[in-house]
């Protein structure tokens, strides 16, 4: 054994948080031992405080400290549409757009008959409970990851949504900006083609 028990065990835990190989959590483990002991107890009662006191939004699913959470409970967001997505990181991208005003749904992940998640195992009961006449959506976005499962999912809802009448409209797909058409694959180029605008 290389190190104390007590880094050892630091390391293994910093180990486990995705995106971080032993490597990583080696230096992280010992920077954070370099740190007075202020700042580790800052972080460590951040990490407990966010644990403890963040849940799921009762209406969208979001991570939140109050229920509702504050896009729900906004008055000044666009009631007349959800858009929906795959998780609370997806809702901070549209959210830094700034583009869009409305409400969200949040799924908590995508479906995938490979490791057994089916729809049951996503948070869509909850999105159909929100769509009541009385409720006054008109459009669902669906803003899922154009992946395979992403792809799945929208075909899925889409499938579900259109018969009640709303507008389901999906995220347009192509070109990247500064990306060039020489390195785009066929189908994002097709996509681009056909998602085309008149100017």
């Amino acid at each position: 054994m290389y190190y104390a028990e007590p880094i050892a065990r630091l390391i293994e835990e910093l180990n486990h948080l995705p995106g971080i190989g032993v490597k990583t959590a080696q230096r992280l483990a010992f920077h954070l031992l370099g740190r007075p002991g202020e700042d580790v107890r800052r972080l460590a009662a951040a990490i407990v405080a966010a644990r403890d006191n963040v849940r799921n939004c009762s209406i969208c699913s979001n991570f939140t400290d109050c229920d509702p959470c504050r896009i729900c409970s906004n008055a000044r967001r666009d009631r007349t549409m959800i858009c929906v997505v795959e998780d609370p990181r997806d809702f901070v991208a549209m959210e830094k757009t700034r583009e869009y005003n409305g409400l969200y749904h949040i799924l908590m992940g995508t479906l995938s008959p490979m490791e057994g998640v089916g729809p049951d195992d996503l948070r869509i009961k909850e999105l159909l409970h929100r769509l009541t006449p009385a409720s006054g959506v008109t459009e669902i976005i669906l803003a899922t990851n154009p992946d395979v499962e992403g792809e799945a999912t929208a075909l899925y809802l889409a499938r579900l949504l259109k018969p009640l009448g709303l507008r389901v409209t999906r995220l347009a797909r192509g070109l990247p900006m500064g990306g060039e058409l020489e390195y785009a694959d066929e189908v994002t180029l097709g996509r681009a083609l056909a998602g085309r605008q008149e100017m």
